[in-house]
C-alpha cells in the first residue's frame, strides 16, 4: 500500500508485494544460472563446429545478462522486505529498481530470439550443447510469457484515472468542486469497469430486462465496496490474517457463553430440542432442491449409480410435475434424499434466470406438511440476484415504520409466489390434503427467498412456518426481523460468513482491515508468511497488533494518517438509503464447534445449539470454516451430530412438532 504507480498509472500491485514472486524468480534464475554455467564450462571445448563461436558467444552473454538480472532481483526482493503496509517510504527505490527490470526483457527477448533463430538452423554441434541451448530458449521463453501474463493480471483499468495522494494526505470530499466532479466521475468510471467485468463474467447469461437490471446492480455495489480504498489484494489478506489471529486471541480471553434451553422470546414453541429435530427434518427438502449435484457431491462413490437409472427413465406424474432438462436425475436425487415417493410431489420446477429460482412443492405425511423447497445459489444467475443487495419496500399490508428487504432476493419470493398462487400450486396440494400446514424451507439464497416468501404467504396461510438455514444478513429491516419471530427459525453453523455478509457488514470489515494494517509495525511478507503457518500448524495467536510507538513513527518517511491513510479521497460510506442496516429473519439457533476450532475436522467436530441474539451476527467473524460452514452437507452432518447427542438433544418430541399451542387448524 498504496499501490505502485509505474509509467504514470496506478498498478494493483504494491511496492511490498515482490518478496515471494522475487524470491521465486530468483532461485529459478540461480538455478538457470549454474546450469548455464555448468554447461559452457564443461563443453566450452566442444563447440569448434561449425557455428560453435555463435553458441560459445551466446553462453557468455547469456551468463552475463542472468547475473545481472540475479542482482537486480536479488535488490528487488531486498527493498520489498523493507518498511511496513502503511509506510512504502523505505521502498521509494522501487519505481526505479522495476525500470531497470522491465529494460533487463529487452535484450533478454532479443537473444532468445537470436538463440531461437540459431537453433531453428540446425547447428552441427555436441547435441548435449544443442539440448542445452533449446532448454534455455525455452525457459526464456516461458519467463517473458509468464511475465506478461502477469503484467495483465496486476493491471488496474482505473489506474490512469487515480490520480496520487498529496503528501498531506487524502483531499476530502466537496472541499472543491473539482475534487467533487473528479470523485464523481471515478465513480461512474469504477461502475463502468465493474459492469463490463460482471458482463464478460456472466457472458452465458442471457440479456433479458431481469439480468441487466442485475448487471447495473450489481456493478454498483462492487464499485461501492471495492472503489474507496487504497489497497490491493495482498493488503487484504494481511488485513484478514491479523483479524483472525487477533479474533482468536480475543475469544481465548473469553468466558464461554450458557447454553440456552428456551428461545430469548420465551414461548411454548420455542423448545431448542424440538426446533432442532424441525430443522433436522425439514434441511433433507432444502438439501433435495439442489437436485443431483448436491446429492452425487454426498455420495462421490454410489450417487451416480443410485440416481443413474432415473436419468433415462420417463414417468407419467400424477400430478403437474414440471421441469427442464436432466429432471428425472433432479428427481431421482430428490427421492433419495427425502425419501418420499414420486406421487408425493406436486411440482418440482428446476427453471432458473435471474430473479426465479427453482423450487419444489411436496407432500410430508410425516408431519402432515406441504413443505414448499427453494433452492441455494448454484448458477451465475443465482450469484447475480444474490448480489442485487439494493434495499425495496416489502408491502405486506400492516403498519410499520421500515418494511424494507434485499431487492433480488424479493424479487425472487415474489416469483415464486407468483408462481404458487396465481398458477394454483398450493391450492392443488391442498385440495389433495386439506389439513395439511404450510412449511417454507431453503438454504442460503433459497433461506431467504423462503423467509420473504413467507411473509407473502401469511395473509392467506395465516400457520405458515419457515425454516431459513444459512440465510443471508442483509435480508430483514429492524421491524421485519421481529416480526418475522412468530413464524421463523434460522439456523447458522459456526462462523458461516452468509448469516454475517451485508452490505453494512462488509463496510465494517473493511475499516476493520484498514485499523489493522494500519496500526501494524510488520512487515507484509511476515505477516502472510506467519499466517499461513498459523492456519496450518496452529500455535498461540498473535495479540492485536501494536501501534507504532514514537520512535517507529519517527522513523516514517512520509505521513502515516491511519485508516485515512488508506482511503482514496475519503470516499464516503454506501448510501444508508440505499444499503441500509438489514438483518437475519427470524428467531436464530446457533451450532457451534466445540472446543478450538480444527482445521481438519469436517467429520470429527463436535456441536452445541443454542438459541442466539440476532445481533450476535453484527460481526464478520475470520476463519478457516467460515466458507464451508455454509455448505449444505456440512451443515446437514452437524444437524446429525447435534441431534443424535443425548447431551444437547435429550427428550426430543416427535419431528414436525409446532409446540402445545399450534392447533391444527385447516388452512
Amino acid at each position: 500500500m498504496p499501490g505502485m504507480v509505474l509509467f504514470g498509472r496506478r498498478w494493483a500491485i504494491a511496492s511490498d508485494d515482490l518478496v515471494f514472486p522475487g524470491l521465486f524468480e530468483l532461485f529459478l534464475r540461480v538455478l538457470w544460472w549454474i546450469g548455464i554455467l555448468t554447461l559452457y564450462v564443461r563443453h566450452k571445448g566442444r563447440l569448434d563446429c561449425a557455428g560453435g563461436v555463435l553458441l560459445s558467444s551466446y553462453l557468455i552473454v547469456l551468463i552475463i545478462l542472468l547475473a545481472v538480472i540475479i542482482c537486480t532481483v536479488s535488490a528487488i526482493v531486498g527493498v520489498s522486505m523493507r518498511g511496513t503496509i502503511c509506510n512504502p517510504g523505505p521502498r521509494k527505490s522501487m519505481s526505479k529498481l522495476l525500470y531497470v527490470r522491465l529494460a533487463l526483457f529487452l535484450p533478454e527477448m532479443a537473444w532468445a530470439s537470436v538463440g531461437a533463430a540459431w537453433v531453428a538452423g540446425g547447428l552441427q554441434c555436441d547435441r548435449t550443447v544443442v539440448n542445452g541451448i533449446i532448454a534455455t530458449v525455452v525457459v526464456s521463453w516461458i519467463i517473458i510469457i509468464s511475465t506478461a501474463v502477469t503484467i495483465f493480471i496486476v493491471f488496474d483499468p482505473l489506474g490512469g484515472k487515480v490520480a496520487p495522494h498529496p503528501a498531506a494526505g487524502p483531499s476530502l470530499p466537496g472541499s472543491s468542486p473539482e475534487s467533487g466532479q473528479l470523485l464523481t466521475g471515478l465513480r461512474t468510471a469504477a461502475t463502468s469497469v465493474w459492469e463490463r467485468r460482471v458482463k464478460f463474467m456472466c457472458c452465458c447469461v442471457g440479456r433479458d430486462d431481469h439480468t441487466r437490471v442485475a448487471f447495473s446492480s450489481t456493478a454498483e455495489l462492487l464499485s461501492t465496496c471495492f472503489s474507496d480504498t487504497d489497497l490491493v489484494p495482498s493488503d487484504i489478506a494481511a488485513g484478514l490474517s491479523l483479524l483472525r489471529q487477533q479474533q482468536d486471541s480475543v475469544q481465548d480471553s473469553q468466558e464461554p457463553k450458557e447454553v440456552i434451553s428456551h428461545s430469548p422470546d420465551s414461548s411454548p414453541e420455542g423448545d431448542l430440542n424440538a426446533e432442532l429435530e424441525n430443522c433436522h427434518h425439514y434441511m433433507q427438502f432444502a438439501a433435495a432442491a439442489y437436485g443431483w449435484p448436491l446429492y452425487i457431491y454426498r455420495n462421490p462413490f454410489t450417487g451416480l449409480c443410485k440416481i443413474g437409472g432415473d436419468c433415462c427413465r420417463s414417468r407419467t406424474p400424477e400430478h403437474d410435475v414440471v421441469g427442464g432438462e436432466q429432471l428425472h436425475c433432479h428427481f431421482g436425487s430428490i427421492l433419495h434424499t427425502t425419501g418420499l415417493q414420486h406421487r408425493d410431489f406436486i411440482h418440482v420446477s428446476f427453471h432458473d434466470k435471474v430473479y426465479e429460482l427453482p423450487f419444489i412443492v411436496a407432500l410430508d405425511h410425516r408431519t402432515e406438511c406441504v413443505v414448499v423447497a427453494l433452492r441455494g445459489t448454484m448458477s451465475l444467475q443465482d450469484v447475480l440476484t444474490d448480489l442485487s443487495a439494493e434495499s425495496e419496500t416489502l408491502d405486506l399490508g400492516y403498519d410499520a415504520q421500515d418494511c424494507l428487504a434485499h431487492k433480488g432476493i424479493c424479487q425472487a419470493a415474489r416469483y415464486v409466489y407468483r408462481r404458487l398462487v396465481s398458477d394454483g400450486i398450493l391450492s392443488q396440494a391442498f385440495s389433495v390434503a386439506p389439513e395439511y400446514r404450510l412449511v417454507v424451507v431453503g438454504h442460503s439464497l433459497g433461506a431467504g427467498a423462503a423467509a420473504l416468501l413467507a411473509f407473502m404467504l401469511r395473509s392467506s396461510y395465516p400457520h405458515v412456518r419457515c425454516y431459513a438455514f444459512s440465510p443471508p444478513r442483509g435480508l430483514l429491516s429492524k421491524s421485519l426481523h421481529e416480526y418475522s419471530k412468530d413464524f421463523t427459525v434460522s439456523l447458522v453453523l459456526g462462523k458461516d460468513v452468509i448469516p454475517r455478509l451485508s452490505v453494512a457488514n462488509l463496510e465494517d470489515l473493511k475499516r476493520r482491515i484498514l485499523r489493522v494494517i494500519a496500526n501494524c509495525n510488520r512487515p507484509k511478507y511476515e505477516i502472510l508468511l506467519r499466517g499461513c503457518w498459523y492456519e496450518l500448524f496452529g500455535g498461540s495467536p498473535q495479540g492485536p497488533p501494536t501501534e507504532l510507538d514514537a520512535c517507529g513513527r519517527a522513523d516514517l518517511t512520509q505521513p502515516l494518517l491511519g485508516e485515512q491513510s488508506l482511503l482514496t479521497r475519503g470516499s464516503p460510506l454506501p448510501s444508508p438509503t440505499k444499503y441500509p442496516p438489514l438483518h437475519l429473519p427470524g428467531r436464530i439457533i446457533h451450532l457451534e464447534e466445540e472446543g478450538a476450532s480444527g482445521r481438519c475436522s469436517c467429520y470429527t467436530a463436535q456441536y452445541t445449539a443454542r438459541w442466539a441474539h440476532e445481533s450476535e451476527f453484527s460481526k464478520i467473524l475470520i476463519g478457516p470454516k467460515m466458507l464451508t460452514d455454509h455448505m449444505p452437507d456440512i451443515l446437514m452432518r452437524a444437524l446429525d451430530r447435534v441431534v443424535s447427542d443425548p447431551a444437547v438433544c435429550d427428550a426430543c418430541p416427535a419431528p414436525g412438532g409446532f409446540g402445545a399451542d399450534d392447533t391444527r387448524a385447516p388452512l
